[in-house]
């Protein structure tokens, strides 16, 4: 029987974090009114002409140096006809055979095992609005219409929805430490179509693809993949063709359904703009640029694997969300031990935040200042959980409120000897247990010795005390 293999491609539409249009002065703010952030130009009027958004350029050129791509210090404006009812001029600015930024490649990881996948190519375009559909009705919001976009094109180096999964994670939180995006998927500043095809394992040639539009979750990428390649599969295998076309992605069937016979670059019949000059990019300004962007997650991850020894899957999680990696490097510097940092942040300030993007209201010295008292044994863990929940109602020194409420640990053996021999004269079954080798008989032991003391004893020098009880 006959082994067949995926074949995707990725075309990553991202919204570019500008406070205006592509080509007018239009406010991009998300969620206004319908068809309220609309003028003459982003319409389409006749006689409006579009005038370039230097900021949307330079952002776009930031996203190519994060992606390791090479930017054309000169890339063209060109028209592609699109005939479709979101956008009203019936034509998109876009850029066809010169794109601002070519090549470039990301590395990502899955199931331990690290990839990369190459960048074929950036290129700037305004987006369309935005179709609603009620019922019978078709309603046209034209806000998103004329938004800064960039589109990210792949090389067709994918095979299954896991790997594209995995890698449209690390572009995502590529972008958002670049900073030229905020990337929100529920809001369609980061949606992604996949270009899929099935061939024979071991084949060189592409078989016929189809393209699903307008995904805008990993995990829906990840099921639309799975479920296209079942069904070209299926064709093959019964002796049907593929039809070339382009489909979307159902979240409640979890099926793809065909939307529409799918266009080549022909039928876009894209030509210069004659209202638009070529976009002109200086190399300063391109290494000003690339000077100025910040450090990003990996070299990020090495560093702290090196500096601050944390274990690499600590380091990625930290580093996974720009916030939260910015966030530990400042509660990070100047700690006595940095992986106690890291342990706070990961255990107790993620368990936390409950919102998708990183947040907390804790200043990140207060959390270095929890960390260097457990370093120092001022304090036991259990406190340090019990400050962390006390700083995120309230920001205050965490020290003051340890002196304050007497929370420094007991680490006076004479006291917890005589505890312990309280606790078995409570619980004497739980010392003959432990005798007998039973785990976890000390549990009583402990427990009492915990509740006496309010948490505070010293759990290393505790568990240490019983050893010598037994």
């Amino acid at each position: 029987m006959t082994q067949w293999e995926a074949v995707v491609g990725l075309e990553i539409h991202v919204e570019l974090k500008t406070e205006s249009k592509l080509f007018c002065s239009c406010p991009t703010a998300f969620g206004a009114p319908p068809n309220s952030q609309c003028c003459p130009v982003c319409m389409g009027y006749p006689g409006a002409l579009p005038v370039l958004n230097q900021k949307a350029v330079l952002l776009a050129v930031r996203a190519g140096l994060a992606l390791g791509c090479q930017i054309q210090t000169s890339s063209g404006q060109d028209r592609k006809q699109y005939a479709y009812p979101d956008l009203p001029k019936a034509y998109q600015i876009s850029q066809y055979d010169r794109p601002l930024c070519l090549g470039g490649r990301v590395a990502y990881t899955l199931d331990g095992v690290s990839r990369e996948l190459g960048i074929t190519r950036i290129h700037m375009e305004e987006d369309a609005g935005k179709l609603i559909h009620e019922g019978a009705l078709t309603k046209i919001d034209y806000n998103r219409c004329g938004v800064p976009l960039i589109e990210i094109v792949t090389e067709p180096g994918l095979h299954s929805g896991a790997e594209a999964r995995a890698f449209l994670r690390k572009l995502h939180t590529l972008l958002r430490y670049a900073d030229v995006s905020d990337c929100r998927m529920n809001e369609g500043s980061f949606r992604v179509d996949v270009n899929l095809s099935v061939r024979p394992e071991g084949a060189h040639t592409l078989g016929e693809r189809t393209e699903i539009k307008n995904i805008n979750s990993f995990a829906f990428v990840q099921k639309a993949i799975e479920s296209e390649t079942e069904r070209q599969i299926a064709l093959m295998q019964a002796g049907k063709s593929v039809s070339r076309e382009t489909r979307r992605f159902d979240p409640a069937t979890g099926k793809t359904n065909a939307m529409r016979t799918k266009e080549d670059a022909a039928d876009y019949r894209f030509f210069p703009d004659p209202d638009l000059p070529p976009v002109a990019v200086s190399q300063d300004v391109i290494e000003g640029i690339r000077a100025q962007l910040p450090e990003l997650p990996d070299r990020k991850r090495e560093r702290w694997m090196r500096t601050h020894a944390l274990p690499e899957a600590d380091a990625c999680v930290l580093c996974a969300d720009r916030a939260l990696a910015d966030y530990y490097d400042r509660a990070a510097s100047g700690a006595k031990e940095p992986r106690r940092v890291a342990n706070l942040v990961l255990s107790e300030l993620l368990r936390l935040c409950r919102s998708e993007e990183f947040s907390c209201p804790i200043d990140p010295y207060h959390v270095q200042r929890i960390a260097d008292m457990l370093s120092d044994g001022i304090v036991n863990s259990a406190t340090a959980k019990r400050l962390v929940g006390m700083l995120w109602q309230r920001d205050t020194d965490p020290c003051v409120l340890v002196r304050e409420n007497g929370w420094e640990q007991i680490n006076d053996k004479d006291t917890l000897y005589a505890l312990l021999h309280e606790a078995v004269a409570v619980s004497p079954r739980s010392l003959e247990a432990m005798r007998l080798g039973k785990r976890g008989a000390e549990g009583a032991l402990v427990g009492y010795v915990m509740k006496k003391t309010d948490g505070r004893a010293n759990a290393e020098l505790l568990a240490e005390l019983i050893g010598k009880l037994v």
